[in-house]
Formats: structure tokens, C-alpha cells, sequence
């Protein structure tokens, strides 16, 4: 026995039989020290073998019409690929001791090649079909290479068959699937009981899961389909429990233990404010400023997520959020990810600040703007003017963050783009006022899912209406061979008085991507297609003197054309351009092309969106199914950019494009999880888990609630894991 450590699952591997020390050290190399790490090791996937036909039995079931997935083991004798109509088919027989049976792919041909080779044996699974040529056929099967010995296996024992990721490291020393399922075997045999329970058992009753021992040992050799789902559940269930309850934890020690402000409507100063508006605030941007405005007036602190598509209207219910602060003699900060949008934002806030104070003399409102780029002296002055309390309302970047920055009396924060700033990054600017009432908001809109656990700490408010009068922008997927068609088109817009945006990825070439960049474009543009028309250029080398220069001079309608970098990806405001074009697009992420669309069609004429791509993407996007559903995980992996331009042409809503990125890119890469405070999901898949998401969530938050220190005995084990799991979350549960 291992003496070291007092919980006998933390042994050494080594202890386990046929392991050893030898084996043990190999497997410490891919991460699985401990008994408990190899317990908690869970196949990728399973192979049910009941469903498991030889080939001839396999052809009488589709002659006799069954419809089912089947699973056939055998060896490879022959693969072809060849072209059609552009298109490469990959043809692969296999033959069992019964006869033959093939495997075909139309699409990733080229992918699957290279997994097949003569003499090897591989399980197939699939719907079976005859082929033209009365041949038994599976089409874009699933698959699994098995050893010789291990086909033998797989005839002769249990009814659903394990599959783990071996790395490559165990393989070199003789560990295959069978030698590790034996190992995984031994280990529950010998220390499964020594598991002990991490759920109370209340919750276990409410929603009927399994214990912990039973659903381990589900999981390694499940008894049945629905035990095995069971044991999923079980463990998905856990995971998104636990999440929820730091999300609780944090949540409650923000509202329950700071004091906040309490900020009522004290004069007619909002009121007015929004008469002074020329337009009416929708029904969505009223009900979301009452929601914020009962927040400000409670003394709890208020910790908001203000959400709403792009160009929905949030960044005018921020600023009147802004002035309740004014109104009651604090300062309010927002701070934007870039350099130009906060100088935008300066200067239309000043403009509205203009027009106010010429209808009502009496109120005078003072925004600063704090930026990296400044001269010295203006900064100076304006750091001054913040210190002094003489500016009410402060815009600014990162820089904010800055210790030279004091605010006199901060009441409100607003963070803009939320998900590019991280949870010590947002800490340190509320730091900087006593507990300053937080808005943060974000102009991706954010899966329901999503935003119950890396947001679940934050009360949500969105905005689910689009100004009055807006066009809805049309968008065209395009391959790079119409490109003289789209500058003919734009040139015939331009005669109309409409302006262009022209995206590209880089600012300079790059030998490794060959993607077109924006300086060379601009010249090509300017001395062809474009030779008659007035041409800008913005990029995010320039320095932001030189980027707000450019943008003036498009929003005065000197430039036609701005040839843009994704500078312009974020809250940029031309209300004459209506055409986006975003040439490689397929470079972009959805996120990104969404934001760039959402520059045009901010008036009330109609905008279009014309994604460029190469030839074969677009061709490709064009044959992909309508529905995501219908692909496999392979083949979503291999089509990315496809789906991406598909789903662009597709949908306008943002809530609906962020699913999809969401399936895509997965919630960790999509809203910067790692920042977030959160662990990373093992077990669960938040799109296809929002119901038992939601249990979880409730489940936790009235447990904080009714016991927020977790002292009571029926919560000791929740106490107890959190401590010995999650003790780096915790520390985040402190956070707003």
C-alpha cells in the first residue's frame, strides 16, 4: 500500500493488476497516475453488439426491410477513390468469413482515405443498404479498427463494448483496447467500493440518479443502452450541479454580503433626457431600462447583463443608465475593447449631450474620454477632471483599469463586449469604486444555456426587438469569380448614394495564408474597378488619430469606399453604408462576420452583406444539408467554414447564429470560459443539456439560498467536494 496518502484512491496505478511500476510510469505520461484517474477515464464511445450480423445475415435483414443501424466486423481487401462531376467518391471493401460488403463516401473522401488499409480490420456500423450492383453498402459509416484477436472478442462477450482514447504512448508499450479494458476491469473489481458519494442523497431521489459506484460502473461496461444513458446522465447532472452552485455562491456573496448604492430617479433629468431623443425607445429597450432602474434604486448592488442582437439599441439604455448615476452625484465609467470605439462613443455621447442641453439649459453633462493613445497633456487634463468629479460620465478602454486612473465618486460601471475581458479584469475597474452598481453588456448574443452558467451570476436583461423601420439586410454567399461582378454592382450603388465597407483579414501579405490584405487591395481597387470612386483605408496598425480621421471622413461621405481590416468589427456607426463586403470570408468566425454585417442597414434603406470565398467553399456551403443536425461530428469538424457562411446566408438573428457557434467552436473558445473562473465541461454538453442544465441550476441556487455558508449535515458532501475539487473556482465565487 501507498502509505502517503490517506485516501486509497490516490494510489499509484501501479497497485492495479497487470500494471505495475514499469506500466505505471507510462501511463503517469498521458495523465493517469491514480486509481481514481483510471476509474474516472471514460470511453469515447461504445460499440453495442447485439446489433453485431455477419455480412450475409446483414444482406437477409435489408432484404427483409429493416431499417436499424447494424454493426459488421471485417477486413479491408480493397479501396478506390475516383472524381465525379468534381466531387471525389471513396469506395472500400471489407469481407467477413460470410462474403463481402462495402463502404462508400461522398463527402471528406479524401479524409477517410488514409484510415484504410489493406488487411486491416475494422467494426462497421451503420444503416445497411444493396447498391445498384447488389452489394450489401453501408454509407458514411461509423468505424472502429479492432485488432484480430479483439474480433474474436467482440463475438464473445458482453452486449455493449467499450472504446477508449489510447495515446499513443500506451500503444508503443503493448496496451491496445483489450489489455486496457482487462486493466479498467481490475480496477473496479478491486476498488470501485472504495468510492465514496459526491451528491446528497436528496437530489439523487428528486431526479432519480444513479450512485456514484453504480453509474462508474455504467459507464466502463454498461449493462444496457438505458443503464448507460442513465450513467451519463448521472455524471452530466454532477458536473453542471456544481458549476451552478459557484455560480450561486458568487452570486449570493455579491448581492447578500457588499452593500450597493441606492440610486432613484431623483430629478426629471432621465425623463427629459429621453424626450430630448430623436426617436422612440421599443417596447424592449423600456422594459430593460425598468429592470435596470429597480436594480440601481435597491441598495443590493446590482450585477446586470444588458444583451440584445447588434444594433438593437443598448448602447442609449446604457447611457441612461449612466445618467441615473449622474443624477444622484455619482460618476458612471464604460469601458469598449477598442480605441476608436471609445472615441466613437465620446463623441456621439457629447453630440446627444450638445442637443440635451440646448433643449434644457439647466443640465449640463460632462463625458471624458481615457484611451491609450492620447497626448499627454489631454490626458493629464482629463485624468484631472475625473479626480476632480468635474466629469460625469468616463469612456475609455483597458485603460481604465490603469492605477493612475481615481475616480472621486464612481457609482456605475458598464463593461461593453463583455466576453473580452476577464473576471480579475472586470474585479479590478468595480474595485475602483466602493461597490459600484455593474452593468455588463454584450453585442453577441448569448445562448440561453450559455449565459445560465458563465453568466448565471448576473440577472439578464434583453433586448429581443430591432428599432422601428430597419430593412432586413440581405446576405449572398459568393465565390471569388464574381468578384468583378460585386465591384460592378458597387459602383453601380455608389451612383445611388450608397456607401461600402470592404473587409479583409490582414493588413499586409502574408506568404503563409495568401490572403488577400487590405493595403494591396486598396491600390489594385483604387487604380481599377474603383478608379472613379473616392477610397479610404482603416487598419489596426494605424494609430487611432489616423483611424478616427478616416472613419470622419467616411461618415461625412468623403470615401465611397472604406477598405477596412476588423477594425471596424464592433460598434461602428455609418448609417449611408449599406453595402458589407467581407472578401475570405471563410476566415472569419461567425461571431466576427455577424458583428462586420451588423455595420449596414442601420438606417432605413436596404443593406446587403456579399460573403466572398473561394470558389470550392462556396460550392461546398451550397451542398451541405439545411439542417446541422443532419451532419456527423466528423463532418461538421471538416465543414466549419462551410456551415459558417451557410449560417450566414441563412439567418439574420443573432441568438440563432450564436447557437450554432456555440455547437462549432464549443462555449469554452466562444466566451472565453477559461477566463471566466469556470471549469472546463467533461461530461455535459450545454446545447443538448439545457433541461437537465436548468434542474441543476435550480437545485443549487435554493440550496445556497437557504443555506449559503453550506453547514447543514444533508450539504456536508457538497461542502466537502467543492473544497476538495473546485477549490480554485471557489476563489472566484468572490468575484462579480
Amino acid at each position: 500500500m501507498n502509505a502517503q496518502s490517506s485516501n486509497p484512491l490516490e494510489q499509484s496505478i501501479q497497485y492495479i493488476k497487470t500494471v505495475g511500476p514499469k506500466r505505471a510510469e507510462t501511463f503517469a505520461r498521458v495523465g493517469i497516475r491514480s486509481i481514481k484517474d483510471l476509474l474516472f477515464y471514460f470511453p469515447t464511445r461504445y460499440l453495442d453488439r447485439r446489433n453485431l450480423l455477419t455480412s450475409s445475415k446483414a444482406y437477409k435483414v435489408v432484404e427483409d426491410g429493416y431499417d436499424g443501424e447494424i454493426t459488421v466486423i471485417g477486413k479491408v481487401v480493397d479501396k478506390d477513390s475516383r472524381s465525379f462531376r468534381g466531387k471525389t467518391i471513396l469506395n472500400v471493401k471489407l469481407r467477413d468469413e460470410d462474403g463481402y460488403f462495402g463502404c462508400v463516401w461522398f463527402q471528406g473522401a479524401k479524409y477517410f482515405q488514409d484510415k484504410f488499409n489493406s488487411g486491416e480490420i475494422f467494426a462497421i456500423s451503420a444503416k445497411p443498404t444493396i447498391s445498384r450492383y447488389g452489394e450489401l453498402q453501408f454509407v458514411h459509416p461509423d468505424f472502429d479498427r479492432i485488432s484480430e484477436d479483439e474480433s474474436q472478442f467482440f463475438y464473445n462477450t458482453g452486449k455493449i463494448i467499450p472504446f477508449y482514447r489510447i495515446p499513443k504512448e500506451l500503444k508503443e508499450k503493448n496496451i491496445g483496447d483489450l489489455s486496457f479494458r482487462k486493466i479498467i476491469s481490475f480496477a473496479i473489481e478491486e476498488h470501485l467500493s472504495l468510492v465514496k458519494e459526491t451528491l446528497p442523497a436528496r437530489l439523487k431521489e428528486k431526479h432519480n440518479l444513479q450512485d456514484l459506484q453504480d453509474a462508474l460502473r455504467q459507464m466502463h461496461f454498461p449493462e444496457s443502452e438505458e443503464q448507460l444513458n442513465e450513467a451519463k446522465k448521472r455524471f452530466s447532472y454532477e458536473e453542471l450541479f456544481y458549476i451552478e452552485t459557484l455560480v450561486a455562491l458568487r452570486k449570493n456573496n455579491y448581492k447578500e454580503k457588499l452593500k450597493g448604492l441606492s440610486l432613484p430617479l431623483k430629478t426629471n433629468l432621465v425623463k427629459d433626457f429621453i424626450k430630448s431623443l430623436s426617436f422612440e425607445l421599443t417596447t424592449a429597450q423600456k422594459k430593460v431600462l425598468t429592470e435596470i432602474l429597480s436594480d440601481m434604486k435597491n441598495e443590493k448592488p446590482m450585477n446586470r447583463l444588458l444583451q440584445g442582437d447588434v444594433g438593437s439599441g443598448k448602447t442609449i439604455v446604457a447611457l441612461i443608465a449612466m445618467l441615473v448615476a449622474v443624477d444622484n452625484g455619482y460618476q458612471a465609467a464604460i469601458m469598449v475593447p477598442t480605441e476608436i470605439l471609445a472615441d466613437q462613443h465620446a463623441k456621439n455621447i457629447s453630440k446627444l449631450f450638445q442637443h440635451f442641453h440646448s433643449l434644457y439649459p439647466q443640465y449640463e453633462i460632462k463625458p471624458t474620454l481615457i484611451i491609450g493613445g492620447q497626448k499627454k497633456s489631454l490626458r493629464n487634463k482629463n485624468l484631472d477632471e475625473i479626480a476632480l468629479q468635474e466629469a460625469d460620465i468616463i469612456i475609455g478602454t483597458h485603460a481604465l483599469f490603469e492605477e493612475e486612473v481615481h475616480f472621486k465618486k464612481l457609482g456605475l460601471v458598464i463593461i461593453d463586449e463583455q466576453h473580452r475581458f476577464g473576471v480579475a479584469q472586470r474585479a479590478r475597474l468595480a474595485s475602483k469604486g466602493s461597490v459600484p452598481e455593474v452593468i455588463v453588456m454584450s453585442a453577441t448574443p448569448i445562448p440561453r444555456t450559455l449565459s445560465m452558467t458563465i453568466y448565471g451570476d448576473l440577472d439578464v436583461s434583453t433586448i429581443d426587438e430591432m428599432p422601428k423601420n430597419r430593412v432586413p439586410i440581405k446576405t449572398f454567399l459568393r465565390g471569388e469569380i464574381k468578384l468583378p461582378d460585386i465591384y460592378k454592382f458597387i459602383v453601380d450603388k455608389t451612383k445611388e448614394g450608397v456607401q461600402t465597407f470592404i473587409v479583409y483579414p490582414l493588413v499586409e501579405e502574408s506568404e503563409k495564408l495568401e490572403l488577400k490584405a487590405a493595403t494591396t487591395l486598396y491600390e489594385n481597387l483604387k487604380e481599377t474597378y474603383f478608379k472613379d470612386l473616392n477610397v479610404g483605408l482603416i487598419h489596426g496598425r494605424m494609430k487611432w488619430q489616423e483611424k478616427e480621421e478616416a472613419m470622419l471622413l467616411f461618415a461625412a461621405k468623403k470615401y465611397d469606399v472604406l477598405i477596412s481590416t476588423t477594425v471596424i468589427e464592433v460598434g461602428i456607426d455609418i448609417p449611408g453604408a449599406n453595402i458589407m463586403l467581407i472578401d475570405d470570408a471563410h476566415r472569419f468566425g461567425l461571431s466576427q462576420l455577424h458583428q462586420l454585417r451588423g455595420r449596414v442597414g442601420r438606417g432605413t434603406e436596404q443593406a446587403y452583406c456579399i460573403l466572398v470565398t473561394k470558389d470550392e467553399y462556396a460550392a461546398s456551403s451550397a451542398r451541405l444539408p439545411k439542417e446541422l443536425e443532419y451532419l456527423s461530428p466528423v463532418l461538421i469538424e471538416k465543414y466549419k467554414s462551410a456551415i459558417r457562411l451557410q449560417t450566414m446566408v441563412k439567418h439574420l438573428d443573432g441568438f440563432k447564429i450564436a447557437e450554432v457557434d456555440m455547437r462549432l467552436r464549443g462555449p469554452g473558445d466562444i466566451f472565453g470560459v477559461k477566463q471566466s473562473g469556470f471549469p472546463e465541461l467533461k461530461y455535459s454538453d450545454i446545447i443538448k443539456d439545457g433541461d437537465l442544465l436548468l434542474q441543476a441550476k435550480t437545485d443549487a441556487f435554493e440550496i445556497v439560498a437557504s443555506d449559503p455558508q453550506l453547514l447543514k449535515e444533508e450539504h456536508a458532501v457538497i461542502r466537502k467536494n467543492l473544497l476538495e475539487h473546485y477549490s480554485e473556482n471557489l476563489k472566484y465565487a468572490k468575484v462579480g
